[in-house]
């Protein structure tokens, strides 16, 4: 199941986007599935995907149209990220890895910087990467050691940051550091564009991952690497609301990744089951799988409804948002885990071999359960709202 056109009528799709979904869609089965399973072998950054992505326009869907983005809003790009991730989710990860590191810049970022990064960005000539966790600072910003420093006409940055997507590939690094150690915990935190090529700035190391292998994570290094005043985004000291602010919104693409995740494991487990024999015949016809495969669509649809409701709100500004995207993330990623193992179950033995590619969905779903937030942290987002 995909977005239907009921579907498409109810949250405000055109037609013409529509058809640009359709065209995503078949991209998705004819240029990009072919090559998930050597990606996932590989583990090696897929360049010829990135360029495919750049050629059709899709790092473009976050972007508006005045950056030279397709304007077409939080849906469209989610439904995107959807139809990639049906058939790779690594390759699917570079729009939401665009959408989270450019959103600072365009949320709170000064005219200057916007027209230096955006069009770039929107064009897919320059990817970015989006820099808040630490070795000891994941969940917890305020415990972050990275330090900045002010000096004549800028900052000097020193520390280290972990767990961090596109690295060694990004551009331009979306920074957050200590400004004013002074002031107590999250409060005294600034955020900057740092770019690749800045003097003092490596990548310390690249992770060995479970999943999404073909996406860089990695451990950028800052030793005082200089950032001048026009890179800071957003106010001095204001850093954490920059971060929290962005991450408000883009964890609908990680909502939407778990969406893709899931619907591509529950369609691959329906077709497979219409062909597979025992006692005679398709193991479709059985109850036990019957009713596992009713309950994977069930769940993957309900948690489609409130990524696109979430996506929704996120398009008209409505109040409300951090709690709903919360939400879609936490109950997307937490179905998409249960979904991809229940694949798994569904082949049986043939679920269990590389061959097949539901374990490897089993294992990319598992990361959409821990980054952009752990499903803790959803949690005590949610709860938060309640109080």
């Amino acid at each position: 199941m995909s977005i239907t056109a009921e579907t498409a009528s109810q949250y405000g799709l055109t037609l013409e986007q529509r058809d640009f979904l359709e065209v995503i869609r078949q991209m998705a089965v004819e240029k990009v599935a072919p090559r998930a399973a050597e990606i996932d072998e590989t583990g090696e950054f897929p360049q010829d995907i990135r360029q495919l992505f750049a050629d059709h326009d899709l790092f473009g869907l976050p972007f508006e149209e005045e950056y030279g983005g397709t304007g077409t809003g939080d849906l469209m790009l989610s439904a995107a990220i959807e139809e990639i991730s049906k058939v790779c989710a690594s390759s699917a990860l570079m729009l939401p890895a665009q959408d989270l590191s450019s959103l600072p810049i365009r949320l709170f970022g000064s005219d200057d910087l916007k027209q230096r990064w955006l069009p770039r960005m929107a064009s897919g000539e320059i990817l970015g990467a989006f820099a808040l966790s630490e070795p000891d600072a994941g969940s917890d910003p305020g415990a972050m050691r990275t330090r900045a420093t002010k000096t004549e006409g800028g900052w000097l940055i020193n520390g280290a940051k972990n767990w961090i997507t596109n690295s060694g590939v990004a551009d331009v690094y979306v920074t957050f550091a200590v400004s004013d150690t002074e002031v107590k915990y999250s409060r005294g935190i600034t955020a900057f564009a740092v770019k690749a090529d800045a003097e003092g700035f490596r990548i310390d190391a690249l992770e060995h991952k479970m999943g999404m292998k073909g996406s860089p994570t990695g451990q950028p290094v800052y030793e005082d690497v200089f950032v001048p005043d026009e890179d800071v985004i957003g106010e001095v000291n204001n850093g954490f609301a920059v971060a929290m602010g962005t991450l408000d919104r883009s964890r609908l693409g990680i909502a939407a990744q778990a969406v893709g995740i899931a619907q591509g494991a529950t369609d691959y487990a329906v077709a497979y089951a219409k062909d597979r024999m025992a006692f005679g015949k398709p193991i479709n016809q059985l109850q036990g799988i019957q009713f596992k495969l009713a309950d994977m669509e069930t769940k993957t649809a309900a948690a489609r409804e409130l990524l696109y409701r979430a996506a929704s709100m996120s398009e008209n500004d409505e109040p409300g948002l951090g709690k709903y995207s919360a939400m879609a993330k936490l109950f997307a990623s937490d179905v998409a885990m249960e979904v991809t193992v229940e694949a798994v179950q569904v082949l049986g033995g043939y679920g269990y071999v590389k061959e097949y590619p539901v374990e490897r969905m089993m294992r990319d779903a598992k990361l959409t359960q821990i980054y952009e937030g752990t499903n803790e942290i959803q949690r005590v987002v949610i709860a938060r709202t309640l109080q």
